[in-house]
């Protein structure tokens, strides 16, 4: 457990990221009715790119941007591109608390995959916090199997690709900085939405609202990640994991209030059982015995 002074440092910064994430989900979702997915990730992608270049060539890191893992960073981005289009999709066809309860279903999915990806071992807690988690998601969604709900699988489908984004970071936190990991982040992220932009036909340029959004989002989305990091390196994950729920209610309101959204007590209930189950496995990787070192 990090020294009890650093839990309020760790408090602020979280603060920051769910004000930076409330930010980008409003933008969002006040651009969704004028700008695909395709043209709101492209744009966000573009104000992050000058961002990420501004500050590497400001603190003199640029020659930490190599090519030896690029295959690595292409996959990554790749599965965090189409997870983030279907999350902003997901943000205009379903009340924001609800996004945001199945996007908290990424880690359910990164114990899932980590077998596969990780060569990781599910332990018998994990397989709990599973079964647990996927209790939530049943609370959140109430899936009408005689009418698919396009927005739940859209926000369920978001979860999947961020938990492999999750995963496939993992692995580039090994051999790459994050100067390197967020220039090709956004490198990538703005080529393949300029490309997709391109391909559909259909392009709506930004007007001066919609610019105003669209760089909104772009900041915003690099702010919530520079403070959740920030966060995670003052505390551990089970206390930065509990204060970012309060997303949740925090997201219900925004949506109750911004856009008329009913606020929805199972959504809540179902977002508890989640976080239920994202503690369990935070719990048990904790109490995992740690690889010996090699003397």
């Amino acid at each position: 457990m990090p020294p009890q002074q650093h839990l309020p440092a760790a408090t602020l910064w979280m603060a920051g990221a769910i004000t930076s994430f409330s930010a980008m989900a409003v933008s969002g979702r006040m651009v969704s009715g004028v700008h695909d997915t395709f043209e709101i990730m492209a744009w966000r992608s573009l104000v992050g790119l000058a961002v990420v270049g501004l500050w590497a060539m400001a603190a003199g890191r640029t020659a930490e941007i190599r090519t030896d893992h690029f295959g690595r960073h292409l996959v990554r981005n790749l599965c965090h591109f189409t997870g983030q289009n279907l999350w902003f999709w997901a943000l205009g066809l379903i009340p924001l608390a609800q996004v945001i309860a199945l996007e908290f279903t990424s880690p359910i999915w990164v114990i899932l995959l980590s077998p596969l990806l990780l060569g990781e071992r599910i332990t018998r807690m994990r397989a709990l916090s599973t079964v647990v988690g996927f209790a939530g998601i049943l609370v959140v969604a109430r899936p009408d199997f005689a009418q698919v709900d396009v927005g739940v699988l859209a926000a369920a489908g978001s979860a999947i690709f961020f938990a492999g984004s999750i995963i496939l970071t993992k692995r580039l936190t090994r051999h790459e900085s994050i100067v390197s990991i967020m220039f090709w982040l956004t490198l990538i992220q703005a080529v393949l939405g300029i490309a997709c932009t391109l391909a559909d036909g259909e392009t709506t340029w930004p007007t001066l609202t919609s610019g105003f959004w669209l760089v909104m989002i772009g900041l915003s989305g690099l702010a919530a990640h520079l403070c959740l990091t920030q966060a995670l390196s003052l505390a551990t994950a089970g206390f930065v994991v509990t204060v970012d729920f309060l997303r949740l209610p925090v997201f219900a309101i925004l949506g109750m209030i911004l856009f008329a959204e009913p606020l929805d007590a199972l959504v809540i209930l179902g977002g508890g059982v989640i976080l239920l189950a994202n503690w369990i496995s935070i719990r048990a990787a904790a109490g995992a015995p740690q690889p010996q070192r090699a003397k």
